[in-house]
């Protein structure tokens, strides 16, 4: 599966950015997608994850500032993320769980600095 992941760039503290993810294909199959990071010097971690009706889960750092949503029809999947922080800074990427691997596509930096 090809993903594309987009929306990224300089935020200020506090501030919101909204990614998205954008496959050519049809996501509607795949059940688990979500949103992993690589902070720097750091390994990469999970963001989150959104099941195919809906269902999500972020990570406890994230919870209550990320929420992930997805549009099947539009083959797309999106994290809004609010009350950002220098901490948040960081390469993300759009992942989906297929055929037993997980996927990841080309990341998008979100820098988070005054």
């Amino acid at each position: 599966v090809q993903l594309q992941a987009s929306g990224g760039g300089l935020v200020q503290p506090g501030g919101s950015l909204r990614l998205s993810c954008t496959s050519p294909t049809s996501i509607s199959d795949i059940n688990v997608m979500g949103w992993d990071r690589q902070r720097p010097g750091k390994e990469r971690e999970l963001v989150g994850r959104i099941t195919r009706t809906g269902s999500y889960e972020v990570a406890d750092y994230v919870k209550g500032r990320f929420t992930i949503s997805r549009d099947n029809a539009k083959n797309t999947i999106f994290l809004q993320m609010d009350s950002l922080n220098s901490e948040d800074t960081g390469v993300y990427y759009c992942t989906a769980d297929q055929f037993g691997s997980t996927h990841r596509g080309q990341g998008t930096l979100v820098t988070v600095s005054s």
